[in-house]
């Protein structure tokens, strides 16, 4: 029986093992880098213990590290949870070697999943459906294919080639970010299907000889090959959820697979479908099964682990519907870049319950308050999960939970998911790998522009109210009162863009507002201020009320209104003087590494030129000219590390030549 479960991970995925642990009675185990001895799992657990390593991300890959923490400490067994180590056949066969109780398919299985290419040859042998598959880019014969990292998913290494000019560059840089985010940087290919459906089956098996599938789940909503949108159960003809659950089914027994797994297809428009790939582990989406079956899947786990045998032994019928998002530090004004900074507030309104079940809303989060997002772990900072007794509701309530999500510090992709689940082509299920692609309409801002304006207002007078409510004197005075009437409170903010928003408000001698404008706006509506506190404004917009939440951290402002969220940087009356950047100056968009200079000071670019390539949360940005001209700096070589701001190059635009 297990006693004391180390998990060998970090984030969400650590709390959520933890949370079944302590309904069980486990005691835990975190480990931790430097990087994270602050972090809300290591909180969670009953002890931590600090891994050694060269990097942040390098700590968690340290098995001898992990090992150690485990006879430390005491614990009896071993959680891999779902990354870093996870897939890794070394570490489940140097865990059991211990004594240690592994938490996971056997290394063998996990080996011959492992290997991908070999795992195609296995499973078709076993009647698994396939797409044709390359190892060798000169045998590539047709056209478009994905490249793909053998060694891991998530994304991580893939890109899609339309024609062979392309696809060597797409396997070198697919090699260099699989080995950034696995370690190794064998990768594939495999024919590409357009308007394809990624759907995959979670399947369990014991020690007794019992493989089950636990239902399908949809994840076809997608952006750069990472899962965004998760569902349970998806909406499939019977016919081919039966397809897929006996192909699950024959593809867990070809290696008598034991514990948790989750088993990948591209389900065509044809109706064919085609296995992908088999991850030995739990997956991000799992809740979506959980909510949908009743089963604690890690409950399962550790039952498994223990040598029981599954309580379930059939496929267990759907109860309702949930769907699952992926909420990112990302910055949609960055082209969803993976976003850094502080997290001053994390709040989710209506929440049942945390990392377990739920007839509502749940949430599975790594961050709280104050948590800091670094560059050196994945952007993702939290699921949340809505569960409905149709799909209908379900999507309904998790875009109102998240639209009234109070998300401060940290960009995020939440405007994104929110639309997409708001959009009639998902509520149709009318959706495909490509989805994002062919609706570029989602990736607006909830706030609609004409909006800002009123945004900008509630801010200032926000900031005006918490000025005077910390006056020492005269604190009777209205917020804003002036003993010259007629001269304008002027509020200066920067916006989405660095836009400079400037707020110009006159109040009369009663507090109500006499006249505004906002320097970005033609035209403002008629407002009238019904209350103004420091956290809190409400206004009469129009003769339509709406009330504001205004948070401060510092210079940075966030407006979460009705009909979006705004975040805001209030400038000094007074600025400082800075230093003036070279014109064609492009800055790093957050900490990383520059992993590959492709020009050279002196050489002529043309805009939209590949620079340099900088790589940073497990991700490669590309850093293209943003207009012809000659590179005149490159003050970073490859390899160097650079901080958000950083110059990495400089293009002097070229002279008109008339």
């Amino acid at each position: 029986m297990i006693t004391k479960l180390l998990v060998a991970n970090r984030g969400e995925i650590a709390r959520r093992v933890f949370a079944t642990c302590r309904a069980l009675g486990v005691a835990t185990v975190a480990v931790h880098s430097d990087a994270d001895a602050d972090a809300p799992f290591v909180a969670d657990a009953d002890q931590a213990v600090r891994l050694p390593g060269n990097t942040p991300a390098e700590t968690y890959l340290r098995i001898d590290a992990i090992l150690d923490a485990a006879r430390r400490s005491g614990a009896d067994a071993v959680h891999p949870g779902y990354g870093f180590l996870a897939e890794n056949a070394e570490f489940a066969a140097a865990v059991t070697d211990a004594g240690l109780t592994w938490i996971g398919p056997s290394a063998k299985a996990i080996a011959a999943m492992g290997d991908k290419m070999a795992a195609k040859a296995l499973l078709a042998d076993a009647g698994v459906p396939m797409l044709p598959t390359w190892t060798d880019p000169a045998e590539v014969t047709a056209f478009p294919v994905l490249v793909k990292a053998s060694a891991g998913g998530g994304g991580r290494g893939m890109r899609i080639v339309r024609d062979a000019a392309g696809l060597a560059e797409a396997v070198a840089g697919a090699r260099r970010e699989a080995a950034a985010a696995f370690g190794d940087g064998t990768v594939f290919i495999e024919r590409y299907v357009e308007r394809g459906r990624h759907v995959e089956v979670q399947i369990f098996g014991d020690t007794h000889g019992t493989v089950v599938a636990l239902g399908v789940r949809d994840c076809s909503i997608q952006r750069r090959h990472q899962k965004i949108v998760e569902e349970a159960p998806g909406v499939l003809p019977d016919d081919v959820r039966a397809a897929l659950h006996e192909a699950a089914v024959a593809a867990g027994r070809a290696v008598d697979y034991v514990g948790a797994g989750t088993v990948e297809f591209l389900l065509a428009p044809d109706g064919q479908v085609h296995f992908l790939e088999m991850n030995t582990r739990l997956q991000v989406e799992h809740p979506v099964t959980e909510l949908t079956t009743g089963l604690d899947l890690v409950r399962l786990q550790l039952l498994v682990a223990e040598g029981e045998p599954l309580p379930v032994t059939t496929t267990p019928p759907a109860d309702g519907h949930a769907i699952e998002v992926r909420l990112c530090a990302e910055d949609p004004a960055q082209g969803f870049r993976p976003a850094t900074g502080t997290l001053h507030r994390f709040a989710i309104p209506g929440v049942a319950a945390e990392f377990g079940p739920a007839r509502g809303l749940r949430l599975d989060s790594g961050v709280v308050d104050g948590s800091t997002v670094s560059v050196h772990y994945d952007s993702m900072l939290a699921k949340l999960v809505a569960w409905a007794p149709t799909r209908t509701e379900a999507a309904r309530a998790l875009a109102g939970a998240l639209a009234r999500a109070e998300l401060h510090g940290v960009a995020t992709n939440r405007d994104l998911l929110v639309r997409v689940l708001r959009s009639p082509e998902f509520a149709a299920v009318d959706v495909d790998t490509g989805f994002l692609d062919r609706h570029p309409e989602v990736f607006a801002p909830l706030l609609p522009a004409e909006q800002l304006p009123v945004a900008a207002l509630a801010a200032a007078l926000a900031g005006a109210a918490a000025r005077r409510a910390a006056a020492p004197v005269l604190a009777g005075l209205p917020s804003g009162w002036r003993n010259v009437p007629s001269f304008p409170q002027v509020t200066r903010f920067t916006g989405p863009g660095d836009e400079e928003i400037e707020v110009r408000y006159r109040l009369d001698r009663t507090g109500g507002l006499a006249e505004w404008s906002v320097s970005s706006s033609d035209a403002t509506p008629a407002v009238t201020v019904v209350d103004a506190t420091p956290d809190r404004v409400v206004l009469d917009v129009d003769g339509v009320r709406r009330a504001f939440c205004v948070h401060r951290a510092g210079s940075s402002v966030f407006v979460d209104g009705p009909d979006g969220a705004a975040s805001l940087t209030e400038l000094p009356r007074l600025p400082l003087p800075t230093a003036e950047l070279a014109a064609g100056s492009l800055l790093a968009p957050l900490p990383g590494a520059v992993t590959r200079v492709h020009v050279e000071v002196g050489q002529r670019v043309a805009a939209g030129d590949l620079l340099l390539t900088l790589e940073a949360m497990k991700l490669e940005h590309p850093v293209l000219a943003p207009a012809d001209g000659v590179v005149t700096e490159l003050p970073v070589p490859a390899g160097g590390q650079v901080e958000t701001g950083a110059v990495l190059a400089v293009v002097d635009p070229e002279e008109d030549p008339q």
